[in-house]
């Protein structure tokens, strides 16, 4: 009997499996982490083979924790971060460590293709504009300093792309991960020759785009005896994470938003009309005929993890001291403090920024510091000040006419009840929380059923079995509080915008050649 649906997502910090049943129950999770590896400023990679072992380890442990589950799973889905620069040679083997979604090195490639095709063209043609985010800048670049290794690249994949490769020995791409590498035509469904040509590769190193519910392959014997599963087990071509996070908030039209809260946050807004936005990202659904409007900001999580890295470790020797929750003992602190810490307001930019600044310069602020300040009203500070981010995309979406009535929350973020009712009295929208929000892995196993036909009507299936078991209303006195320290909050960012570009320009020539 096979009754399970498997679903894994390899996300910035962590690959996470999950077994689904039929009904949307989940049966079991588990997550293992890897290691993010901070070059210098803006340089960011990770290693391959370490989401390869950590989807093994996370594989095998929600085998063991079911019976029989093996036989049970009738396929699996993954999801995962996007985009990203990884190159194969033709064993199949990574040429170098792979340039993640963080990785702004390529600013120099993203200005090189806005000088040779303009902006207006590459908006044109793929519905997004020139960044170093975009994995067309990273090959750029790739081919201005390692042209030896694109010599030998076989082929270039994404991060699910290389598990799928792993687990099958097939290699495809899904029109949402197609849509971040900015290499695909939004409207004429294959790869432009003009981008290509522009960026120095050859047509026939970019995989065979399929839709994301297609079965890609099987299981393989050996990709068996490293996960657990059974040989054969169907294996889809899949999607990005947040794509597989609007199906588990069951998000699928117009109205209704999501956002996932992790180490970055993404905001996902539905709509029929093949919306664009310079400023945000546009990217297809796997529902038929829904397309979304992308919000991403860098640092969310990753803001409040580096003060609890810097500055908390307090709070860090209690969780190992108390079994308690090292973040919610920050955010306990963050409670005690009213709406508008105290007058600090944070610039959440830690990394640069992607939308709707798309600002590689760009860097964290805390602004309005003084000798009263606590450290509950710094911590505050940075959730606010990402909550406030948020509200930015969600503007920008609207002056292009989206429609956001309420806003489904999942990740990491939603474990913060402070957070979820900041986000709803700084947005002025519902917050709501799914049951069992366990991450973009059910929204993999939601793809594995509609892809094996047990949920013909994905959307219908979801409106059934995605419950609702939070909600939040916003508070309109914190409303008016917000409101103001808004406009600060983007004011400061104008004024500070020249400052960081001259900033960047000094330690950049400080640095020894």
């Amino acid at each position: 009997m096979t009754d399970l649906l498997l679903g894994i997502d390899v996300g910035t910090t962590a690959a996470k499996a999950a077994l689904i049943g039929q009904g949307g129950q989940v049966e079991a999770v588990h997550q293992a982490g890897y290691r993010t590896h901070y070059l210098r400023p803006g340089w960011v990679e990770q290693h391959p083979e370490d989401w390869w072992d950590a989807v093994c380890v996370a594989v095998r442990a929600v085998l063991a924790q079911t019976p029989g589950a093996s036989d049970r799973v009738a396929g699996l889905a993954v999801s995962s971060q996007a985009p990203a620069l990884i190159a194969l040679d033709r064993l199949g083997q990574v040429l170098r460590p792979a340039l993640i979604w963080m990785d702004r090195r390529a600013e120099a490639e993203a200005r090189q293709i806005r000088d040779s095709l303009g902006c207006d063209r590459v908006f044109q043609i793929t519905g997004n504009r020139p960044d170093p985010y975009f994995m067309a800048a990273k090959v750029l670049w790739f081919r201005n300093h390692e042209p030896h290794l694109l010599a030998q690249t076989h082929q270039f994949v994404q991060v699910n792309g290389y598990i799928n490769y792993r687990l099958t020995g097939q290699i495809a791409v899904d029109p949402t991960h197609a849509a971040l590498m900015q290499l695909w035509q939004r409207d004429g469904g294959a790869w432009s020759a003009e981008l290509c040509e522009a960026c120095g590769l050859d047509e026939a190193q970019l995989p065979a785009c399929c839709p994301a519910h297609h079965v890609l392959g099987a299981v393989t014997p050996s990709a068996a005896q490293a996960t657990g599963l059974r040989p054969g087990t169907p294996v889809l071509v899949g999607m990005i994470d947040a794509v597989a996070a609007a199906l588990e908030a069951g998000v699928t039209d117009a109205g209704t938003a999501a956002e996932m809260t992790g180490t970055s946050t993404v905001l996902m807004i539905p709509n029929r009309s093949g919306m664009t936005e310079p400023s945000l990202i546009a990217t297809p659904h796997v529902v038929p005929d829904v397309h979304l409007l992308v919000g991403a900001i860098v640092a969310s999580g990753a803001s409040l993890n580096w003060y609890r890295e810097q500055f908390g470790l307090i709070e860090q020797q209690a969780s190992a001291l108390l079994g308690a929750d090292a973040f919610d003992l920050l955010t306990q602190q963050a409670a005690r403090i009213a709406p508008g810490s105290d007058g600090v307001i944070f610039l959440p930019y830690m990394m640069g920024e992607r939308s709707p600044l798309w600002h590689t310069n760009a860097r964290g602020v805390l602004f309005g510091l003084s000798l009263g300040t606590s450290r509950g009203a710094i911590i505050r500070a940075i959730l606010e000040g990402t909550v406030f981010a948020l509200l930015h995309n969600i503007q920008t979406a609207q002056e292009a006419g989206a429609v956001v009535q309420e806003l489904r929350s999942v990740g990491g973020g939603t474990r913060s009840a402070l957070w979820n009712q900041m986000k709803a009295d700084i947005l002025g929208v519902p917050i709501l929380l799914p049951e069992a929000p366990i991450g973009a892995p059910f929204g993999d196993a939601m793809l594995v059923g509609m892809s094996l036909g047990l949920f013909p009507d994905l959307q219908d299936t979801l409106a059934q079995i995605v419950q609702i078991r939070t909600v939040y209303q916003p508070n309109p006195e914190h409303r008016a509080v917000y409101q103001a320290i808004f406009r600060l909050f983007r004011t400061l960012y104008v004024h500070l915008r020249e400052d960081f570009d001259e900033a960047a320009a000094i330690y950049a020539a400080e640095k020894p050649h």
